[in-house]
């Protein structure tokens, strides 16, 4: 079964401790949250210190997502505030650094992934998969929520499943942008095994039934 991921990016932040309630009441699995510099993407969102507060607030798997540029300068600090995952980007720096940061979020005993943007191939990744607990394929352009899922990502999605699966390798595929309940099934066929959604299920009236309906447990 798929494991969904709502992104706080979506989220009223003006009432985010109810926003957190509700989705862990419609049973989500665990909580996505976007961390953007505005250089390696075009905006600016939440930091460490909400980040703290969120880990006070809630025992939920934290999947922090960093869209920043040299990430190794900030993992230690992001694992220290509360995250149980920190992912990062394959762009966003060297080769050599982007190992480094991978091995010190896995030596801070927390899970590493690395995320691929839209126009990066899928073998991008495989230099680092010994050292990764998770792939995002992203199926936006990083840095703004609500935007149309790009289906021409589900190939690579397949081919990082069968790699995975050739190598014998337990790592997670997960998706991000333009997620719901029709994308999420196409993704998951492709591999995912889970399913960041913003919008689709902070905008939802029913959000234990969204989360349900992205899980593919009711049409």
């Amino acid at each position: 079964m798929v494991k969904i991921a709502p992104s706080i990016l979506s989220a009223d932040f003006t009432r985010l401790g109810e926003e957190i309630d509700s989705i862990r009441e419609g049973n989500a699995d665990w909580l996505h949250f976007d961390v953007m510099d505005g250089l390696f993407v075009p905006n600016l969102s939440v930091g460490i210190p909400v980040l703290e507060s969120v880990r006070k607030y809630t025992d939920m798997f934290l999947d922090v997502h960093l869209m920043i540029r040299e990430p190794v300068r900030y993992v230690e600090r992001f694992c220290q505030a509360g995250a149980d995952l920190v992912c990062i980007h394959v762009e966003a720096d060297t080769e050599e650094s982007t190992r480094a940061a991978l091995r010190k979020v896995r030596s801070l005993g927390k899970k590493s992934g690395l995320a691929l943007k839209p126009g990066t191939a899928w073998d991008a990744a495989l230099p680092f998969i010994e050292d990764t607990d998770l792939i995002l394929v992203m199926t936006v352009e990083p840095g703004f929520g609500g935007q149309k899922f790009m289906s021409e990502m589900l190939p690579k999605l397949g081919f990082l499943r069968q790699t995975l699966d050739e190598f014998g390798l337990e790592c997670l595929l997960e998706v991000d942008g333009g997620v719901n309940p029709l994308t999420a099934s196409l993704a998951a066929a492709a591999g995912a095994q889970v399913l960041v959604a913003g919008s689709d299920v902070f905008k939802a009236q029913d959000r234990k039934e969204r989360i349900a309906q992205l899980r593919g447990e009711k049409q």
